[in-house]
């Protein structure tokens, strides 16, 4: 049985469509991610499938539970961790697990919560006020009352926004964790080095889904190819590729160009022109999943277009 299997997710405000035949499947103890533009529909497909909104359109299960009949008990084996932090910050990192505990039914509370504490290395801190956190505790408060009550299924939404580099590294070392003792995992995120560590990745662009797979298929199937073009003139030369047939992208990282296109032949054929005439060298590089990224928002089109967006409430 799959962690979640749904088909044809539709779900629509007034005439707007956030959702647009979304299906996806998750395997049970993968962690999955979820990659798309502010706006395209993450956080909506993602309530929907952890019970918090019935769909207009479409059918599935998550966790063998039916979408439209179970939602309650769905709800009851998920952890969702929401973008913005949600506790009392004027409440103790312990008094608030208490209170999620009791939310829970968990008994005896006082046990989870001294071990939930403890696996996440809060105890030392439990009695400090959650609104005097820095960014990467409160984090680590979020994600311990989110897994308290054991769930089979975390769904994590831009949880390391904000967060230094040391956290988000650690966090995601947590979350390794716990999909390797069974937990499934679909997280948002807008890192490519986040998404590089999902076992499989989906792209979604303003309410559709684009691919699926590993990343080296999601790399593959985009069908793009890359230069590296270096040298003194590369600002000049950036410029002037920009505009030029057969390049898609073109972007700086220090005195060098990643400059990718779709078109084999007339990317060549630009940088070798542009070699020629410029103090620069190209040669053959590879492509990114972050230029699959870029390459895949430059080409959807914005289903809220003329709109304020799908903001916080929607996307």
């Amino acid at each position: 049985m799959k962690a979640i299997d749904v088909h044809n997710l539709v779900k629509r405000y007034g005439d707007k469509t956030v959702v647009n035949n979304v299906s996806l499947s998750v395997e049970q103890g993968e962690i999955s991610g979820f990659l798309g533009p502010n706006g395209s529909g993450k956080t909506t497909t993602i309530r929907v499938m952890c019970g918090l909104l019935t769909p207009n359109e479409g059918h599935g299960t998550v966790l063998g539970y039916d979408l439209h009949k179970d939602q309650l008990k769905i709800k009851r084996q998920v952890g969702y961790m929401t973008q913005k932090f949600s506790f009392y910050t004027d409440l103790t990192i312990e008094e608030n697990l208490y209170f999620v505990a009791r939310l829970y039914g968990l008994s005896p509370a006082r046990q989870y919560v001294r071990d939930t504490l403890e696996n996440l290395g809060l105890t030392s801190r439990r009695h400090q006020l959650a609104g005097l956190l820095s960014g990467g505790w409160k984090q680590r408060l979020a994600l311990a009352a989110c897994i308290m009550h054991k769930p089979k299924l975390l769904l994590l939404d831009e949880p390391t926004a904000g967060v230094d580099p040391k956290a988000r590294r650690e966090f995601w070392d947590e979350i390794h964790m716990l999909a390797a003792d069974g937990m499934t995992v679909m997280v948002s995120t807008h890192y490519m080095d986040e998404a590089e560590r999902c076992h499989r990745i989906n792209y979604i662009a303003y309410g559709s889904l684009l691919t699926s797979g590993t990343v080296d298929e999601v790399v593959a199937e985009a069908g793009l190819f890359t230069y590296l073009v270096s040298g003194r003139d590369a600002a000049r030369v950036a410029k002037i590729l920009q505009t030029t047939k057969g390049v898609d992208q073109v972007a700086p990282f220090g005195n060098n160009l990643h400059v990718v296109g779709k078109d084999k032949d007339q990317l060549e054929q630009a940088v070798s022109k542009a070699a020629e005439q410029y103090d620069v060298t190209a040669q053959p590089g590879e492509t990114t999943l972050e230029d699959v990224f870029i390459q895949y928002m430059s080409q959807s089109q914005d289903n809220m277009s003329g709109e304020n967006g799908e903001g916080d409430a929607l996307q």
